[in-house]
């Protein structure tokens, strides 16, 4: 069973909004782009909201998303998986990226959007016991933007998606 690892976030300017997957599938993880799948949408979303080309190149789309308020990010920092399934995430090698310490950094943080179940869970597992009370923040469970969840159309995720621009200045 492999061992994998996060990304760094992408911090944008004033950010308000954290976006967290659970931990990037193995095409993202050869590739070291976020949403690195040819069939997720996460792009084509951030396309319709933000106005960013999702076909443009990663380097390009991370430079346009980094002048947004938001910080994309993962809740796990490392875990054991063998594939891309989160389903095949190994529980006793959970460990969380370091949150208390990004809402210190960046206390106008007013939503936590998860792009699917498995990141929300991980998140009130490992994490929402190590937070203080003074966070007044939305948790919010987005549909997962991967080909797994394939029983929603683009256009519901997307209408689902639209919910994070209300937390936006």
């Amino acid at each position: 069973m492999g061992q994998v690892q996060s990304f760094e976030p992408v911090i944008g300017q004033r950010p308000r909004i954290i976006i967290l997957g659970s931990m990037p599938g193995v095409a993202s993880l050869e590739a070291v782009q976020y949403y690195a799948h040819p069939r997720n949408v996460f792009w084509r979303i951030i396309q319709e909201l933000f106005d960013i080309d999702h076909r443009a190149s990663y380097t390009w789309r991370v430079a346009q998303l980094s002048r947004q308020p938001l910080i994309l990010w993962d809740t796990l920092q490392a875990c054991r998986r063998p594939g891309s399934l989160d389903s095949n995430i190994d529980a006793d090698s959970a460990r969380a990226n370091d949150f208390p310490r990004l809402l210190q950094r960046y206390p106008g943080i007013r939503a936590i959007l998860f792009n699917g179940a498995t990141a929300e869970k991980y998140f009130r597992q490992l994490v929402v016991p190590q937070l203080d009370n003074d966070h007044d923040i939305a948790l919010l469970r987005m549909p997962s933007t991967s080909p797994a969840n394939a029983g929603m159309s683009f256009e519901q995720k997307l209408a689902a998606w639209r919910r994070l621009l209300e937390y936006i200045d």
